[in-house]
């Protein structure tokens, strides 16, 4: 219907209503009148009875409508119990203006039905003029139909207040009403029904995007920390590279609020000064008021990340099926791989886990990803055993239950590990993990580490390799260029080149460093050699022995440059070696 007509025909309201003003007599509003009695069957001197589909007309909305209504079911009747006490009735209306669900004191079902606010009742603008479902969906925002702003006399004496419900993708769904067949004469009445109605509709959406999008990464947000986690504002849903596909309305105007739309599809890290990588580091492990997020336009939000849920899968589920969590940490790598696959089996159990390697090759990430794996609202409780005291040890005992994550447990002292030896007995509720950067049982210094808490700690120890001796690092390099997506940026082939052929003593910390340089001193959006940072040293250690080197040749693809530039010596060097080790390519 054209905006002009319903203008003119809520003037005509006014006029059958006493309240016009001597502009009723203008043609245009006379002439929109008469052709919405003729186009539209709209007269609003007639009082026409409500307009109820038919029983199979109501079935196939219903159906089609199903699982919105069982999404908002639960928080609907929570709303109900806080308005029925003021005869308010709900009702959850489809895309078309269908009334597929309601709420009502059954004692006025009679005149309920009569007024439309009944299972059934079409509320289409088109159908039933100004209404609060209808122009709800004509503008898309929240609304209040109050008394004589209503088309039609026979639904003057109804206050409807209703807001829109958008699906996943930004789409009008559905719409939330509440109305009274009766109410006090002042609009500003139903203000309280407006902040109810949109508060509900807003957590319709937060419950839909949560049961669409159970395999992703969800991220919430809230402009103040104290609702963060039980009543956030906005959210949106992430793929395993951090593209959003899925979103609450609210999330454009909290993320995009120039455009307030087309989130589907962008980066996370193109919004906020933050990527997937950083997702489990804004769960409930830290307080909801250090988890803030920066805009790129200087904003600030609070954020709290939900983590994939896991299917229920078959016994013999495929060997390339790993949470997304632990998929995150590495690309076409097949000791990696392998190291994955079995994470995946032992995250969901107690067992207590070191990860080992040299500093830098993320085995916090690796701790986070397993704690995220089994760890279903339980904390996680970060130890750094360069610094502990006896404090640490007290403040553990009434912890929450959860993962405890000792990092660089190498470091203790006899003291610390007996302290860390008594705690772990008491707390039984602690699921262990502990990283190091040395062989805990190859512990040579005065008094070693003791045995008896090694066995506490080992359940598994896992090896994670030197990025030198990583296959994806290119999927790497990549992944962490992703981060300076402001710039757009990409590399030259001869950057690519030297990267992939460097030792990197500071493994992927090292990386992550040196991209940040390029990104920043690059004058154009592709990184080149001269922006590139000189290699900080070269590590040569694992080269000595025959199987490290064919190690280091397997992960360079047997490319003899590139595995000259990662030992720190000379081309010809990497061949001696080969020849003296007797060693040769695969077939």
């Amino acid at each position: 219907m054209p905006l002009s007509d319903l203008t003119h025909i809520r003037e005509i309201d006014r006029v059958l209503s006493g309240r016009a003003s001597d502009n009723h007599r203008d043609p245009l509003v006379l002439d929109s009148w008469r052709r919405c009695v003729e186009t539209y069957g709209l007269d609003p001197a007639k009082a026409e009875a409500a307009h109820i589909v038919t029983d199979t007309e109501l079935r196939l909305h219903r159906e089609q409508a199903e699982r919105l209504i069982a999404t908002a079911r639960s928080g609907l009747k929570s709303l109900f119990r806080q308005v029925a006490e003021q005869n308010y009735v709900l009702l959850l209306a489809d895309a078309k203006g269908i009334c597929v669900d309601s709420f009502g004191d059954p004692r006025f079902e009679e005149e309920l039905r009569r007024s439309g606010l009944y299972l059934g009742s079409d509320w289409s603008e088109d159908l039933a003029g100004t209404c609060g479902v209808g122009s709800c969906l004509v503008t898309g925002e929240a609304v209040t139909i109050h008394q004589s702003d209503h088309f039609g006399i026979a639904h003057t004496p109804l206050s409807c207040t209703a807001a829109p419900i958008y699906d996943t993708h930004g789409k009008l769904s559905a719409v939330l009403d509440v109305s009274l067949l009766r109410s006090p004469s002042p609009k500003s009445s139903q203000n309280l029904a407006m902040n109810l109605v949109k508060a509900s509709a807003r957590r319709v959406e937060m419950a839909n995007l949560m049961a669409m999008t159970r395999r992703d990464w969800v991220l919430r947000f809230s402009t103040s920390p104290e609702f963060l986690e039980v009543d956030p504002e906005a959210a949106v849903a992430l793929d395993g590279s951090g593209r959003i596909i899925g979103m609450t309305h609210a999330a454009g105007t909290l993320l995009m609020p120039d455009t307030g739309d087309g989130l589907i599809g962008k980066r996370i890290d193109a919004l906020l000064d933050m990527s997937v990588d950083d997702l489990p580091d804004l769960m409930r492990g830290r307080p909801a008021e250090e988890r803030v997020l920066r805009l790129k336009d200087g904003r600030g939000l609070y954020g709290h990340a939900i983590a994939p849920q896991q299917a229920r899968v078959a016994p013999h589920r495929s060997a390339l099926d790993i949470p997304a969590p632990l998929a995150n940490l590495a690309g076409a790598d097949p000791a990696l791989n392998r190291l994955q696959r079995r994470t995946a089996r032992l995250a969901p159990t107690q067992v207590p886990l070191i990860l080992q390697g040299e500093t830098g090759t993320g085995k916090e990430r690796f701790a986070r990803a397993i704690h995220v794996c089994a760890a279903q609202g339980r904390a996680l409780h970060v130890v750094r055993c360069t610094a502990v005291g006896s404090d640490t040890w007290q403040s553990l005992q009434t912890a929450p239950s959860g993962t405890l994550f000792l990092k660089g447990v190498d470091e203790l002292d006899p003291t610390a590990q007996s302290a860390l030896l008594e705690l772990i007995e008491q707390r039984t509720d602690f699921r262990v993990i502990s990283s190091c950067q040395t062989d805990l049982r190859a512990d040579d210094r005065p008094g070693g580490f003791r045995a008896d808490l090694f066995y506490r700690l080992a359940g598994d120890v896992m090896i994670l390799p030197p990025l030198r001796l990583r296959h994806d690092i290119d999927w790497l390099i990549d992944r962490v260029l992703r981060r300076h997506t402001a710039k757009d940026l990409s590399l030259s082939a001869a950057a690519r080149a030297e990267l992939a052929g460097r030792p990197w003593p500071g493994n992927i910390r090292e990386l992550e460093s040196v991209m940040d340089v390029a990104a920043a001193v690059a004058e154009s959006n592709v990184i080149d050699l001269p922006d590139l940072p000189m290699p900080q040293g070269t590590q040569k250690s694992d080269a000595q022995s025959d199987a490290a080197l064919e190690a280091l040749l397997d992960a360079c693809g047997w490319n003899m440059s590139r595995a000259a530039r990662r030992m720190g010596v000379n081309r010809s060097t990497v061949l001696r070696r080969i020849r003296k080790a007797g060693l040769s390519p695969p077939a």
